[in-house]
């Protein structure tokens, strides 16, 4: 085991991960995580691992409510992103969702433990806000996109470091 949660968890392996797309034209739902040692923030829409026998909108619904609290709807698969930094390697799946149910609130991420957990804060962002972040705490996903439109037309295949 490294000193590094993250690495310990997620390293050296290919990981399959779902996210959800929860937006409208005043903004995003993002999960906001700091990293431990280097301090690393991070602005990602809510998702995570799958599970072996779980399909797609299953493992969805669940990391979403994990992460918010919020039960949501899923739609369509809009695109596929692939995260390839040795040692983390993961193709992520990313849906439309839609109808969030229940009160927003900061969850939790149960493949951490208590005191390595990395989720900050979970909350919308204007796309204004969004456009002033530094492109660097982004998701990968969200860099350059200012505006709804703007990430209604993200599709297809895109890959990412």
């Amino acid at each position: 085991m490294s000193s590094d949660p993250i690495l310990d968890a997620f390293g050296n392996r290919l990981r399959l991960r779902v996210s959800g797309l929860l937006a409208n034209h005043d903004g995003i739902l993002l999960v906001k995580h700091l990293f431990p040692g280097d301090r690393k923030l991070l602005y990602a829409p809510p998702g995570g691992g799958m599970n072996y026998g779980e399909s797609t909108h299953e493992a969805l619904k669940r990391e979403f409510f994990e992460e918010t609290g919020l039960e949501i709807k899923v739609n369509d698969l809009q695109f596929v992103y692939e995260f390839l930094q040795e040692p983390l390697h993961a193709v992520e799946l990313f849906f439309n969702v839609t109808e969030p149910k229940n009160e927003l609130k900061k969850g939790t991420d149960p493949e951490l433990s208590t005191g390595t957990q990395i989720i900050e804060e979970v909350r919308w962002l204007s796309w204004k806000e969004l456009t002033l972040l530094n492109p660097i705490h982004l998701h990968g996903c969200l860099r350059g996109v200012g505006s709804w439109d703007d990430l209604r037309r993200v599709s297809g295949y895109l890959a990412g470091s």
